[in-house]
């Protein structure tokens, strides 16, 4: 039995070795499989075609619309209300010069009669003294001829200069009552409409009591907050300096356009630059020009006001600019560089950028019309390095400055 083991373990000693060289035998006359070179394609890119353009700078802002306008109504005779105008209400248009609030006139009238009164006594009492004057000179030329009195009590000339101040004081009396009696209707100078009221017919008012809150409804200003870097696009009206020429500077308006969402429509309008606040925010370290909307009532294709405290978008028209080439932003690396196709291969061209905004890059230097960039996202970019282009558009957008385009620019600030 133990002899038959033995036989088992020589063979299985065999076997192994055997099957061992085997392999061995086959992996040395294995041969190698061939190696080929797989070529690397070149990165495939988006373009653009650049053209050379002559356009206007539009400056984009937005800002919260005020009256320039905005005064309480105060009564300047005490007396109790005797009628309200039915427009005279919380959210009430009028217009200007119209009675808003009637006080009752009686005590004011009569008191105007008394004045009245007073004129015509006082006057009576000059043309006595007058009269008595003429009296007296007569007399005395009649008995001393070639003699000037010693006093001028004889011709009465005190008496008269009395008379007269007397009557003058009498005429402003007048003039007061006149005043007042006027004062009893309560009106404004302007188109306006009512913010808050408290007051009702039978109200007795005092003088200073403020009744209303109104603003006027003829000029709407925008306060839009810009980096005074931007200003220089544009031409601020300086209508503040001593001896300047409005009427000049109106002729030289820097016309804005103005955008709102509301009513569940985009509305606009148009308005001008007026000046600037003169002040540079110490939190922003941002400047406000102001925008003046000269009417704001209706915009003439939904008649939706422009009212106070709406956010708006603006879109300010700036200088005109010649042979400029609007690079989109994402197009542009490192802060001045572009990626410049020629001849299917790529080139970093530096170029010089006079402006930035929301979309472009302005450039003035370093690029030629024609020119074609790339548009797509490249991780790792050598001057020179081959290139495939996927596709290329004809141009870059036009750059309008008509409303229709300012509209789809003015959605955020540039």
């Amino acid at each position: 039995m133990q002899k038959r083991t033995w036989i088992q373990i020589l063979l299985f000693i065999i076997i192994l070795a055997a099957g061992v060289g085997i392999a061995k035998y086959l992996i040395s006359q294995r041969k190698a499989p061939p190696r080929f070179e797989r070529e690397v394609p070149a990165p495939l890119v988006k373009t653009e075609t650049l053209h050379l353009q002559d356009i206007q700078m539009v400056v984009l802002g937005n800002g919260a619309v005020r009256a320039k306008t905005i005064v309480q109504v105060v009564p300047q005779v005490p007396g109790k209300t005797l009628t309200v105008a039915p427009d005279f209400i919380n959210g009430g248009l009028f217009s200007a010069d119209q009675t808003l609030i009637q006080i009752e006139p009686d005590d004011y009238e009569l008191a105007l009669q008394r004045a009245q009164a007073g004129v015509a006594r006082a006057q009576v009492q000059l043309d006595l003294q007058k009269a008595e004057a003429d009296v007296s000179r007569q007399e005395w030329q009649e008995m001393h001829p070639d003699k000037e009195p010693a006093s001028t009590l004889v011709f009465r000339i005190p008496q008269i200069k009395q008379a007269q101040a007397e009557l003058e004081a009498a005429q402003a009396d007048l003039a007061g009552a006149q005043l007042n009696l006027k004062r009893t209707k309560i009106s404004l100078p302007f188109n306006g409409r009512v913010v808050t009221e408290n007051v009702d017919a039978g109200q007795f008012l005092t003088v200073g009591q403020p009744v209303a809150t109104v603003y006027g409804t003829d000029v709407m200003e925008i306060p839009v907050p810009l980096e005074d870097r931007e200003l220089v696009w544009f031409e601020i009206p300086d209508v503040s300096s001593p001896g300047n020429d409005k009427s000049a500077a109106q002729k030289k308006q820097t016309l804005v356009d103005i955008f709102a969402d509301f009513a569940g429509a985009r509305h606009h309008w148009l308005g001008h630059l007026a000046r600037t606040e003169g002040v540079v925010n110490p939190d922003s370290r941002m400047i406000n020009v102001v925008v003046e909307v000269e009417k704001p009532l209706a915009d003439k294709n939904s008649g939706i006001s422009l009212l106070p405290g709406m956010f708006v978008d603006v879109a300010i028209r700036g200088r005109h600019l010649k042979d400029v080439i609007l690079v989109p932003r994402y197009a542009v690396h490192n802060r001045d560089e572009v990626w410049l196709i020629k001849e299917n291969k790529l080139y970093i061209k530096k170029v010089n950028i006079i402006r930035r905004d929301k979309q472009y890059a302005y450039v003035d230097v370093g690029l030629e019309n024609q020119d074609v960039i790339v548009i797509s996202p490249l991780d790792t970019v050598t001057d020179g390095m081959k290139v495939r282009l996927e596709g290329e558009q004809n141009q870059t957008n036009n750059h309008n400055d008509d409303a229709g385009t300012l509209d789809n620019n003015s959605k955020g600030k540039g």
